[in-house]
């Protein structure tokens, strides 16, 4: 089933998850009789944005997010682990921490790579400690969440990466957000809703995690639906 213009998203929410828009069991079906991997099915035929989640994980290689062999890392609301098995390949850390709220899907995800399932709340990451992650990495989670929503698990990040580490994520910024594309998310049915997409100021973002010592070291448009999402990369100060 292709949706053109629309784009499968993972939610943090604890009732259900991206296991809501995208069926663990159904979804594997699928790409199975396509003969597809679970990531190209989502992004060919239910996305309709061939090629998106490579294309992100190159320019991050492109900017060196991956030159400095991470040993741990974290992501938040992997879902399908379309760009976990993608960061796999750049990097060989030794612990991959995750916390996804969708239970067939986090299971499938420990028992196919061996990553290390965390409780999810959906707004902390309270058993990683302090300063023990090396890259903290987020795909198409902040444009469903609330302003507060993210803010929260903006705090959270910046607490557990390490001096010297990264942290990755896409929002939905105002630079996404052109009367044309606004247009087209309001008035292309079944493509948002009330929460989705949520739009997350750029500046508030930049702002915040500069007193959070982290810095702002790139930046770069990711395709998402009918528009696009800004992908961040900051630095943790030494």
């Amino acid at each position: 089933m292709r949706r053109t213009g629309f784009d499968l998203v993972r939610s943090t929410d604890s009732r259900g998850g991206v296991d809501d828009f995208i069926p663990y069991e159904a979804t594997m079906r699928a790409a199975r009789a396509a003969g597809l991997s679970v990531g190209d099915y989502i992004d060919e035929v239910m996305n309709g944005t061939p090629g998106a989640t490579r294309s992100t994980i190159d320019q991050l290689r492109a900017l060196g997010v991956f030159a400095a062999a991470p040993g741990t890392v974290l992501e938040i609301g992997p879902g399908s682990g379309r760009y976990l098995d993608l960061t796999l390949k750049e990097c060989a850390p030794s612990r991959y921490e995750i916390y996804e709220t969708a239970g067939p899907w986090a299971e499938h995800l420990v028992a196919e790579y061996g990553v290390v399932a965390r409780p999810a709340e959906g707004y902390s990451l309270a058993p990683t400690p302090d300063a023990s992650i090396d890259l903290v990495l987020a795909h198409k989670v902040f444009n469903t969440l609330t302003f507060l929503g993210s803010t929260r698990y903006f705090f959270e990040m910046a607490r557990v990466v390490r001096p010297g580490g990264r942290i990755v994520f896409d929002v939905m910024t105002e630079s996404c957000l052109d009367p044309e594309t606004m247009r087209a998310w309001a008035t292309k049915g079944g493509t948002g809703h009330d929460s989705y997409p949520a739009a997350m100021p750029r500046t508030a973002c930049v702002d915040l995690f500069a007193t959070l010592g982290c810095v702002l070291e790139a930046g770069f448009r990711a395709p998402m639906g009918v528009a696009s999402t800004e992908v961040l990369v900051f630095v943790k100060s030494a």
